[in-house]
């Protein structure tokens, strides 16, 4: 079996976050690994407390994964502080690591902040020119490109941008904001598009995390990169189809939505020998 590592934070309520990166990669067929960069106490309504990992036991952590269960795919989340980036950028060139994904998680989707000065310098001097394929969205694009966005020409502008500065590819995902469910992927100088299908759902909770765990595990798996984006896309889509409603707030998906097996029932749907 194929193996992927989730560096991130984890959602104690389940959508985003490490979990939502594990049962992704579960779901999309690889072995499933984790170094915790903080804890936090939230759920589908938002965030009331974050307890960050320290910069030695996340190195920890690493270590322990890196020097037993060497993954075939790695993926970044969100990563507050600059000494927590530095650790794992380190650990990614000690054990030279391979098919690396990083979600520079900087601004959310309604354009907020989310990484201080100079964490976000630490992020781009030394995380994002070890990636594999860069999977923005468009507020982020803008900040690590310099330019606004505002179409798909822009899209294809930043990305390039992007991805000549950091020597690696880029996905630019459109949103809601610039070409509704369109990405963009820019690598060696050629642009992709992957067209979307608009799905109605306002549970969207950890659709980034989703979309760049699909695609490290596509890769551990040995797709090429387009083929592991459209396959991500496509089980992104499903994810949200499923319309799952949970909470009281902008809820999770159903990251198990093609899982079938004689465990996933309940007992009204087993017969009379159950």
């Amino acid at each position: 079996m194929k193996t992927a590592l989730t560096i991130a934070g984890s959602d104690s309520s389940g959508g985003a976050g490490i979990q939502a990166d594990i049962k992704t990669m579960c779901a999309n067929g690889v072995y499933a690994m984790s170094a915790i960069t903080a804890l936090t106490a939230q759920n589908t309504t938002g965030v009331s407390g974050i307890l960050e990992s320290t910069p030695e036991f996340l190195a920890s952590q690493l270590d322990c994964i890196f020097t037993d269960i060497f993954p075939d795919a790695v993926k970044t989340g969100m990563v507050s502080s600059a000494p927590l980036i530095r650790v794992i950028a380190d650990k990614l060139r000690q054990y030279r690591a391979k098919n690396i994904v990083v979600d520079p998680v900087m601004v959310s989707t309604s354009g907020f902040r989310l990484l201080s000065e100079d964490a976000v310098k630490a992020l781009k001097e030394q995380l994002l020119p070890l990636a594999s394929v860069l999977t923005p969205n468009i507020p982020e694009a803008e900040v690590l490109s310099g330019e606004p966005i505002a179409g798909p020409e822009d899209m294809e502008r930043a990305a390039r941008s992007i991805g000549v500065r950091y020597g690696c590819a880029v996905l630019c995902k459109g949103g809601h904001r610039v070409s509704d469910a369109d990405d963009l992927l820019w690598r060696s100088g050629v642009c992709t598009w992957f067209r979307g299908r608009r799905i109605d759902n306002p549970n969207t909770h950890g659709t980034g995390c989703t979309l760049s765990s699909a695609i490290a595990s596509n890769l551990a798996k040995g797709f090429g990169l387009e083929q592991a984006v459209e396959r991500a896309k496509d089980y992104l889509s499903g994810a949200l189809g499923a319309m799952l409603d949970l909470g009281a707030g902008q809820g999770p998906m159903d990251h198990l939505h093609s899982l079938s097996g004689a465990f996933l029932g309940g007992p009204e749907e087993r017969g009379c020998g159950g």
